[in-house]
């Protein structure tokens, strides 16, 4: 009798094992998501939060920072996984490159009402710029430059080809590479002494908050509605097969221009990231029901009650 007893709990045992890896959401090869950054405040952010609900359905999210050519060539080489900052129109040309090797899917729109043009001070606009056909009559005021972001970049380079075409009168002026920071730095600097200056803008961020004026006539670069533009999530080629669950969470994670500009916001006063992230949700936890709908964590438990008990909330 006790050997029969002993065997059923045996039996139960394996039963119960096996109920459980059949319950796993995704292989072990999922935990780890390889994620780029090319250094933007704005997918700093949304990588962030991103990272936050993984980490609470037991994945782990390495995020690295690349530039934006070299984070592209890492999804078509499968070096990553997961890219949640495809800028369309101004990324059209990495598009068209996976697209024609089939290396890169989408999948979601994860958010619409941004924006991506030339930018200048509103004291420079009250002056009478606001087109980019206003720049030519104004090149010494602006020492014919034009500040930029990161070298590579796919709006720099719309930048330079407008610099080259005849239409804008621009020969002879120089784009200048920087980087998010230093490009925001120049402009700062030049706003305390009301020097001109003319950069890459964009919302979401928090340089809407310096008193900005986006410029019009670079539909041909940066696309119509002052460079409206829609952000793509991105994984690389059979992903979604691999890892059904982590892909379900990103075919449902969106943002919204004010949550981003929050969470910008929050860096630029010093938070660390994962920490902005975590009291985001934490203060607005009805994002995560839509989020994680049929998401389980990755051993197959219900992920809602494991983000919710991650950030404490």
């Amino acid at each position: 009798m006790a050997r029969f007893a002993s065997a059923l709990l045996a039996a139960a045992a394996a039963s119960t094992l096996l109920v459980s890896a059949a319950l796993a959401a995704d292989p072990a090869s999922c935990k780890t998501v390889k994620m780029s950054d090319p250094g933007w405040s704005d997918i700093t952010s949304t990588n962030a939060l991103a990272s936050t609900v993984l980490e609470g359905l037991g994945y782990e999210a390495d995020v690295e920072t690349l530039a934006v050519p070299i984070g592209y060539q890492s999804l078509a080489n499968k070096q990553i996984d997961v890219f949640l900052g495809n800028w369309m129109p101004a990324q059209q040309k990495f598009r068209d490159e996976l697209d024609a090797k089939k290396s890169a899917d989408v999948l979601t729109k994860n958010l619409e009402g941004a924006k991506f043009t030339l930018a200048v001070p509103n004291y420079v606009a009250e002056a009478g710029v606001k087109d980019v056909k206003d720049l030519a009559a104004n090149a010494g005021k602006f020492k014919k430059e034009i500040y930029g972001i990161e070298p590579g970049a796919p709006a720099n380079l719309n930048i330079q080809s407008m610099i080259d075409a005849p239409d804008y009168g621009l020969k002879g002026w120089k784009l200048v590479d920087s980087s998010e920071q230093g490009m925001l730095s120049q402009v700062q600097k030049a706003g305390r002494s009301k020097d001109w200056i003319v950069f890459l803008g964009w919302a979401p961020h928090p340089m809407n908050n310096m008193g900005l004026t986006y410029l019009s006539g670079a539909d041909q670069f940066f696309g119509p509605n002052y460079g409206g533009a829609e952000v793509f999530t991105l994984a690389r080629a059979g992903y979604a097969g691999e890892c059904p669950n982590v892909a379900k969470l990103f075919e449902q994670v969106k943002f919204t221009v004010p949550m981003e500009n929050e969470m910008m916001a929050a860096l630029a006063d010093g938070t660390d990231a994962k920490k902005a992230a975590k009291d985001w949700l934490k203060a607005n936890p009805a994002v995560l029901e839509p989020w994680l709908a049929g998401v389980t964590t990755l051993d197959g438990q219900p992920g809602l009650e494991a983000v919710k008990s991650e950030i404490g909330g």
